[in-house]
């Protein structure tokens, strides 16, 4: 009889109250028959704050800005599923928690995990697998492992949308007679480079060799440096933004975070994937192709399969791109119909001009 009140009192004090609500009793070690214990890495922070542990442990593995948004969003999603019988807790008060204590909370014994997966059930298979790898990164933080029972659904494999010959053309002229001033440069460097627009809107000018036609990517994607290439026509556009450039810089002083960037807007900041994508709608509508169809990634697309169409092998094509697993590159083998009557009618004008 103590030793059951010994046990209240000890599940009483986990479960004390918050804000909105309190938290209810996990299941203890002796209930499940299985003793669990936090790894070694972490027992010296065992009555630390999860939260602010867990940040530390993010920063250290310097994701993206995406996807730090991304596991941010999925964790508290989850952590703020209540079981039946629960009061929801505040997210306040769940950041509270120490880490010995969340490891419990996350346990994928007590339920939790199987309400978060049935509630996002109804999502795009991308988005339930995206979801899934947050939620996994946490409880492999504390020990636990994702069991097998939860499946990640397939996605079906779609090939990456390209432009054609003409809407590039029509994409080009828009650009290049468009008003806004760094409409033809981001085009041309969409184009010409393959880049990713957090890699355009990061781009500093310190990182650009105009001489030997290339420019360092810092810390793209995966927190990697890379390699990409010029063409003259992409010389042409810098230096020709780089006197409207000066022009704005004139009027608009950047400050010191925005002072070496590359492209910079009207008011002497540096370019975002917002603004980049509000571009990309007014050039749609402006050279007639569907605002669905144009994005920074369809430019990034377009390139691929310029590089591939020209005959350059799969694995520069991946170096250029910098994907980190050529699998991702292989999908550009898979060539649209569209593009593959375009090949076809170009090999057949080549040949009956040599007849």
């Amino acid at each position: 009889m103590h030793n059951g009140n010994q046990r209240r009192d000890t599940q009483k004090s986990w479960s004390e109250s918050t804000i909105n609500g309190r938290f209810a009793t996990p299941f203890s070690e002796e209930d499940l028959g299985i003793p669990f214990g936090l790894p070694s890495r972490l027992t010296r922070l065992a009555d630390m704050p999860w939260h602010g542990c867990y940040e530390m442990q993010l920063a250290s593995e310097k994701k993206s800005k995406h996807t730090l948004r991304s596991y941010r969003t999925a964790t508290k999603q989850f952590l703020t599923t209540v079981l039946p019988g629960e009061l929801p807790p505040s997210w306040d008060a769940l950041q509270a928690i120490p880490v010995k204590d969340i490891a419990r909370w996350v346990d994928p014994n007590n339920g939790r995990l199987d309400l978060w997966v049935q509630s996002i059930s109804h999502l795009a298979a991308a988005t339930i697998n995206a979801r899934l790898a947050s939620v996994s990164h946490l409880l492999n933080w504390v020990g636990h492992r994702v069991p097998d029972w939860v499946t990640r659904p397939q996605k079906g494999r779609s090939l990456p949308k390209t432009l054609t010959h003409r809407e590039v053309d029509r994409l080009k002229e828009a650009a290049a007679t468009s008003e806004n001033p760094f409409a033809n440069v981001v085009i041309t460097l969409f184009l010409d480079t393959g880049m990713r627009v957090s890699e355009l809107c990061a781009l500093d000018r310190s990182s650009v060799d105009i001489d030997d036609l290339s420019a360092t990517v810092r810390e793209g994607k995966g927190g990697k440096d890379r390699l990409v290439l010029f063409t003259e026509s992409t010389v042409e556009a810098i230096e020709a933004y780089g006197m409207v450039r000066d022009q704005i810089v004139s009027r608009h002083v950047p400050s010191d975070s925005h002072r070496d960037a590359l492209i910079l807007n009207r008011r002497g900041r540096r370019l975002t994937p917002r603004a980049v994508q509000k571009l990309m709608d007014a050039l749609a509508d402006a050279s007639d192709i569907p605002r669905s169809k144009l994005s920074p990634h369809t430019l990034r697309h377009n390139f691929a399969t310029g590089l591939l169409e020209g005959g350059v092998d799969l694995v520069s094509i991946q170096r250029l791109l910098g994907h980190a697993n050529i699998s991702t590159t292989r999908v550009y083998l898979e060539i649209g119909d569209q593009s593959l009557r375009e090949i076809y009618h170009r090999a057949q004008q080549a040949r009956r001009e040599e007849e």
